[in-house]
């Protein structure tokens, strides 16, 4: 008799223990960022790593869902946007965020679309603001 073996495949929960672990190790590491009074942490419970949509389609104003909450948690850790304004809706104050991040960071055009190469300046840039940017526009 042939059986047949089983290849196995790295599942979601996996992916998800990864994240915990990597939060874990981001909130405990030295030199970790404080919290300031404009951007407090994430409610309790909550994890600062960015784990709503892994990919780099196009995100623009008036989208609502996984890829706005994604680009909304990044700019929340990079200090562009406050952690009370991640709702999944890319309005005006995460367009705005949008468009202040893609101004530090040429050759990126502020148009506040976020393209395959704004995703990867999200993914691979640091928290590159001490504190957020008042909103609104002062």
């Amino acid at each position: 008799m042939i059986r047949k073996t089983l290849s196995f495949r790295r599942t979601a929960g996996a992916s998800a223990l990864a994240a915990v672990a990597l939060a874990a190790a981001l909130a405990t590491a030295p030199g970790a960022a404080s919290a300031d009074a404009h951007n407090p942490p994430p409610p309790p419970g909550s994890s600062p790593v960015c784990a709503f949509y892994d990919g780099d389609g196009p995100t623009f104003f008036g989208e609502r869902g996984e890829r706005v909450s994604q680009v909304q948690c990044v700019l929340a850790n990079r200090h562009y946007l406050p952690w009370s304004a991640l709702d999944g809706t890319f309005g005006p104050q995460t367009l705005l965020a949008v468009q202040r991040f893609q101004a530090d960071h040429p050759p990126l055009a502020p148009n506040g679309l976020v393209t395959p190469a704004t995703w990867s300046a999200l993914q691979h840039a640091g928290p590159t603001r001490t504190t957020p940017l008042p909103y609104p526009p002062a």
